[in-house]
């Protein structure tokens, strides 16, 4: 792992080449409480992308794995975040990357492609459907779940499995608390309908958190969805039919 520094804050990132050299820059998002290498390594993604021939730039978000812990939810807005996937592509000296997010990763893309559109050259949103838009999805209590005492029941099960995954990917729960309460913005639907890079919505038939992937990626107008069958949100970001249908949307894309 490399590491900048991102506007005072040091962001901790894996930059692998594409195999045989050179290939198209892809931005790899992580979602809340996971990291590079839990959403993106060892679910195949990297290794995946780079044999496809692109290079592939995998970063820890503020206050998740390698990179440097904030206590403060106001620094966890997704705005931030975006600035930080700008700044490693400055840092990195890439004009524009194709851009993929999981959960709260594909809401930090979302955000890029609105702030930054010229930095991006296609977006893909995985795990996360019309729910960036309604603000639904998961319940309250997470943060609250993430800040109490070893044994304190959780409010809700989500709540408690957010806590379990946390702490077997060793996170510093009060960080992750901060995120939770400062990460969850909302675009409307004007606003994604501004986004207008070729898009992919990459969505779980029996995810419960992300809400519809078609009808988010129907608010935009150079986006398709792609339906993961079988598969939740925790299964889908690893899934083959997920990986193909990436490979083939990179593939056709301008």
């Amino acid at each position: 792992m490399q590491s900048f520094d991102s506007d005072g804050v040091r962001i901790a990132y894996l930059d692998v080449p594409a195999a045989g050299g050179g290939g198209d820059p892809i931005l790899l998002i992580h979602g809340f409480a996971s990291n590079h290498a839990v959403n993106w390594v060892n679910t195949l993604w990297v290794r995946t992308l780079s044999q496809a021939g692109y290079r592939v730039i995998a970063p820890d978000n503020r206050g998740h794995g390698e990179s440097e812990k904030l206590y403060d939810p106001a620094l966890y807005s997704s705005e931030a975040m975006a600035g930080d996937a700008v700044r490693l592509l400055d840092h990195l000296g890439i004009p524009r990357a194709d851009v993929m997010g999981y959960s709260m990763g594909a809401r930090i893309t979302a955000f890029t492609a609105l702030d930054h559109p010229g930095r991006v050259r296609s977006v893909l949103l995985g795990g996360l459907g019309m729910h960036l838009v309604e603000g639904r999805g998961l319940p309250d209590g997470i943060a609250e779940a993430l800040e109490a005492a070893p044994g304190t029941p959780a409010p809700n099960p989500t709540a408690a499995a957010f806590r379990t995954f946390a702490e077997q990917t060793r996170s510093d729960l009060r960080a992750l608390a901060a995120c939770m309460r400062g990460s969850r913005q909302t675009l409307s639907r004007a606003e994604v309908a501004q986004i207008e890079h070729p898009t992919l919505v990459s969505v779980g038939t029996l995810d419960t958190v992300s809400g519809a992937g078609p009808a988010l990626a129907a608010l935009m107008p150079n986006a398709r969805a792609l339906e993961i069958q079988g598969r939740d949100h925790s299964t889908a970001v690893g899934a083959k039919e997920h990986r193909d249908g990436v490979l083939a949307f990179l593939a056709a894309r301008p």
